[in-house]
């Protein structure tokens, strides 16, 4: 069983989501839109996935250089893990501001800063390659001799944290402000007005701001998102689009050490006989954000899919380690195809009917296999036989009404 604090906390998002919900609503909040929060979930779904393989890189690199690298053997107990925890959201704060400053490193994190709104559902919009970038940067915690298994605790707790803290839902919280990471400071740091990009970067604590000058106090409402946004729900391409438009803006620079440059300098940056840097230009006064609209009938079908589709990543990222590579490689995958198809019915794209008939025929082939030991055989081929006949029904009833509405992009 896969026991990191982040998916075991799973469904305490969830609820706390809802919470976050009624709260607003109270406050008479719009709160969330469907097809973001959506996207914004698939994003962490995709990251948690994804990570099965790639963390095996960095926590196996780390394990390898505290075995044999490290200069000291550092005792585990409760003083020791806290020492951990605070150096670790120091090693983090850096991680994190570099991942802004430099610019292809913000390819693997622009993935979080492109919600263009701010509630609990952001928070689990991560990115599949931002990993990548940053586990060098903990290093010298195995350097110093933290055990790994310390340092995979600290870091989930610290993940954790940080959940919270991406709503509108919660003010000033006094005293706190002065040393911890709160929704105020963090709403400023997901802000794109100029004076609040690449401020706050700390994790839990945000005293490594103030010590090193990145510190922005919450002052105007911030307008959240990124400076280019993505416009589309397709998680896959919020993953890849700041990469594609690196590789277009490549092409255009002719020198090989410009080139170096253009990664390594900040977003924006270009050589001067290209126009120079690029600095981010205040908030339009006309901006509207994002949005696609289908019938809510459809709307309630892409929920009910979601869910199922949600039961069988909780399922998988549970049970991740009792799994050969083959399984793992064919779940991950219906997984990841499961939110790119949701996104091309919000965005009525033409070939969403036949992906999403194929896609289901194939999560059935999935969760056969994954649940014939479970269930009598009878039963789960009447459960599976019902669930797909519903679907294709629902989503035939459904093309029809939305086929005759326009697509509405704002």
């Amino acid at each position: 069983m896969n026991i990191s604090p982040v998916v075991l906390a799973i469904p305490m998002y969830f609820i706390l989501m809802a919470v976050e919900m009624i709260a607003l609503r109270f406050q008479k909040h719009p709160g969330y839109r469907l097809n973001d929060a959506i996207t914004n979930i698939n994003c962490g779904v995709i990251s948690q996935v994804t990570g099965v393989f790639i963390k095996i890189l960095s926590i196996g690199i780390y394990t390898l250089i505290y075995e044999h690298l490290s200069f000291f053997t550092i005792s585990n107990n409760f003083w020791t893990f806290l020492l951990l925890f605070f150096l670790y959201d120091f090693c983090y704060y850096w991680a994190h501001r570099m991942s802004h400053e430099i610019n292809l490193f913000w390819g693997g994190h622009v993935v979080h800063h492109s919600s263009e709104e701010y509630n609990l559902s952001v928070a689990l919009r991560q990115s599949s390659t931002q990993t990548i970038w940053t586990f060098f940067f903990y290093f010298p915690l195995a350097l110093l001799g933290f055990d790994p298994v310390m340092l995979v605790l600290a870091s989930g707790i610290n993940l954790l944290y940080q959940f919270w803290i991406h709503t509108e839902a919660i003010d000033r919280m006094g005293f706190l402000e002065k040393f911890m990471n709160t929704p105020s400071h963090h709403r400023v740091h997901h802000g794109r007005n100029p004076k609040y990009i690449d401020k706050n970067h700390g994790g839990t604590f945000i005293i490594f701001d103030k010590w090193f000058g990145t510190f922005q106090r919450e002052e105007e409402k911030p307008t959240y998102g990124i400076t280019t946004p993505v416009r589309s729900w397709n998680p896959l391409w919020v993953n890849l689009a700041h990469y594609a438009s690196m590789k277009n803006e490549l092409q255009q620079i002719p020198h090989l050490s410009d080139r170096v440059k253009y990664l390594f300098n900040k977003p924006g940056w270009l050589p001067e006989y290209l126009g120079g840097y690029r600095a981010p230009k205040e908030i339009e006064y006309d901006y509207q954000k994002f949005d696609t609209v289908v019938p809510a009938s459809l709307n309630w079908y892409v929920f009910a899919q979601y869910i199922l589709v949600l039961l069988l990543t909780g399922f998988f990222l549970f049970k991740v380690d009792s799994f050969t590579w083959l399984p793992k490689l064919f779940v991950s995958l219906i997984i990841i195809w499961s939110t790119v198809s949701f996104s091309g019915v919000f965005e009525k794209r033409g070939w969403y009917v036949p992906q999403e008939v194929i896609r289901i025929l194939a999560f059935v082939a999935v969760v056969f296999f994954l649940v014939q030991s479970l269930l009598p055989l009878q039963i789960l081929v009447g459960v599976l036989s019902f669930y797909s006949f519903a679907s294709f029904l629902w989503l035939w009833k459904n093309h029809q009404i939305n086929s005759q509405i326009p697509t509405d992009s704002l």
